[in-house]
C-alpha cells in the first residue's frame, strides 16, 4: 500500500483539502487518458496521481482565504 509522509507536502501552508481535490482532478484525468488512448493502467490513478504531486510535476495554488482556515 502506498502510504508517503504528506508532512513535506503540507509544509507550505498547503491544506489538506487541496491535497485531496488536486489528487483526485489528476486522477481522473489519467483514467481518462488511459481509457481514450485504450491503455491498461496496471496502478491506481490515485496512488499515479499522488506521486505525480509529491515529485513536483503538478503544484497546487491555493486561493490566500483558504490558506488561513
Amino acid at each position: 500500500m502506498f502510504n508517503p509522509d504528506l508532512r513535506n507536502v503540507l509544509k507550505d501552508h498547503l491544506s489538506r483539502y487541496s491535497l485531496v481535490t488536486a489528487t483526485a482532478k489528476r486522477a481522473r484525468e489519467i483514467s481518462e487518458m488511459a481509457y481514450e488512448e485504450k491503455d491498461p493502467i496496471t496502478e491506481k490513478p490515485v496512488s499515479l496521481a499522488l506521486e505525480e504531486i509529491l515529485e513536483g510535476k503538478f503544484v497546487i495554488v491555493e486561493p490566500e482565504e483558504i490558506r488561513n482556515i
